[in-house]
């Protein structure tokens, strides 16, 4: 089905998203899907991507019915693995097991018979059927020596199964030969190995990090320590503040100066008046003795 060139764009920059967010962040993966989904609900790519999306996010009912659809439209088997494992997400494994046994699964190409197998034996497994699950991934494609896109998920599924059934030996065995096989790191195979060998891995920087911090925990504890020793108040000690003392003692001599100039102020007063009634007596003797004088 066409679209206007516009809703195209619109439609195809949604799936674009999707794609690029589906492992690191389903949830938003998934908001970008259900616009494509408003916009283009009868493209077979958008139901197809709406039906990852969900499955994504472990919404395996509504996953389903998108795939379901998809496979309407194009009448493909493509999807027939991932559907077989909704039904395993539903709790269904029976129904999981007989679409592994199905005749659509002969129309497969090598990658997508090998997804069965998977799934086939996770079915088994949840049905606690352990030698089944292990004879299940036992295959061609499981003992093949050539690197696949696969091989890596394939052999990594095996050794699981073994381990759980107890068979640690050849566990490590094939734990070791999905780590081989695993060039992008699609599985944590080299973990589980290490698991199995006792090996623990320390993470260098996060010890540094808690190191620096306990460092500097402690010096602030010593510097706070240092802090309080120096204001804390002494017993029986007064404290003296001398700038008072000082203006205090300014202000004194400022007072006595003014006391001492008043005092001279005073002496000198006394001293002019005894100067004016000396001259004043002085003159009274001697009008008395020139009027003495006239009487004679």
């Amino acid at each position: 089905m066409s679209l206007p060139k516009g809703l195209a764009e619109d439609v195809s920059k949604n799936l674009v998203m999707v794609a690029r967010l589906i492992d690191e962040d389903p949830e938003a993966a998934y908001a970008y899907s259900k616009i494509a989904l408003r916009l283009a609900s009868r493209v077979a790519a958008v139901r197809e991507a709406a039906g990852f999306a969900a499955y994504a996010n472990q919404k395996y009912s509504e996953a389903l019915a998108e795939f379901r659809a998809a496979r309407r439209m194009t009448g493909s088997v493509d999807l027939w693995p991932v559907m077989a494992d909704c039904e395993r997400g539903l709790g269904r494994p029976e129904k999981a097991l007989e679409m592994a046994g199905a005749a659509e699964v002969h129309k497969l190409d090598k990658a997508g018979q090998v997804e069965m197998r998977l799934v086939a034996a996770g079915a088994r497994r949840d049905m606690d059927q352990l030698d089944a699950a292990i004879v299940t991934l036992q295959s061609p494609e499981l003992a093949s020596n050539s690197v696949q896109p696969w091989t890596a998920r394939l052999r990594y599924a095996y050794a699981d199964a073994l381990l759980a059934a107890g068979r640690e030996g050849e566990a490590r065995e094939w734990f070791a030969k999905a780590v081989e096989s695993d060039k992008d790191g699609s599985t944590d195979a080299s973990d589980r190995l290490a698991e199995i060998d006792g090996v623990e891995f320390v993470d260098a920087f996060v010890e540094d990090d808690e190191d620096d911090s306990d460092t500097v925990i402690d010096a602030e504890a010593e510097v706070e320590a240092e802090v309080d020793d120096e204001v804390e108040p002494q017993d029986d000690v007064s404290v003296v503040d001398e700038s008072d003392d000082e203006d205090d003692d300014i202000e004194d001599d400022d007072i006595e100066d003014d006391d001492e100039d008043e005092d001279d102020g005073v002496e000198a007063a006394a001293e002019s008046e005894d100067d004016v009634v000396k001259e004043d007596v002085v003159k009274d003797d001697v009008l008395l003795k020139e009027d003495d004088d006239d009487k004679n």
